[in-house]
């Protein structure tokens, strides 16, 4: 069940990156929305809505809920670099993909609101300095500091997660063959 989970493994905390890396992992979150198109786009609708494990989310609401996940990402992002250290919303995620928006929009939604949304955002990521990727916000639950640069690194997790459940799923089902 845990490679189920996590395909590419758990996401480690507390590292430090370089610009190079950083800028590696922003063309990752580049390349995401393509990505998911490309994979997803071929689906049928009961394709669509096969959970990508055993009582995972089908892969319509993964789509939906990578879309939720990076706007609140590029408003905390935001947040950081306009202000000192903000306080940031933690969200309910999994509450979230059980709303009608996380269940049942056309997945053609989230996919251009993704394409569009990770354009402003890779925008601004690309032009950040190792200063600003320094700044930082504080969760909440986690009660952590985050650095930005740790953050890039976590989205680009975040991206290459997401896509490889829907990848894995259609390789086991014989929809995709590599």
């Amino acid at each position: 069940m845990e490679s189920l989970k996590y395909p590419i493994g758990r996401f480690q905390t507390g590292k430090t990156y370089t610009m190079a890396e950083t800028q590696s992992q922003i063309q990752t979150i580049s390349a995401l929305p393509s990505k998911l198109f490309n994979i997803v786009n071929p689906l049928s609708a009961s394709q669509l809505e096969t959970p990508y494990r055993p009582g995972g989310w089908t892969v319509t609401q993964t789509v939906h809920h990578v879309v939720d996940s990076h706007m609140n990402a590029y408003i905390r992002f935001k947040l950081a670099l306009t202000e000192d250290n903000p306080f940031i919303k933690p969200y309910e995620e999994a509450l979230w993909a059980e709303l009608a928006d996380g269940k049942g929009a056309p997945l053609d939604w989230s996919l251009q609101l993704l394409k569009y949304l990770h354009l402003r955002w890779v925008m601004l990521l690309n032009s950040l300095t190792e200063t600003e990727l320094q700044r930082t916000y504080f969760h909440p639950e986690t009660k952590r500091v985050f650095a930005l640069q740790e953050v890039v690194a976590m989205y680009a997790w975040h991206s290459e997660h997401h896509y490889e459940h829907i990848h894995q799923l259609c390789l086991r089902e014989g929809w995709i063959l590599e």
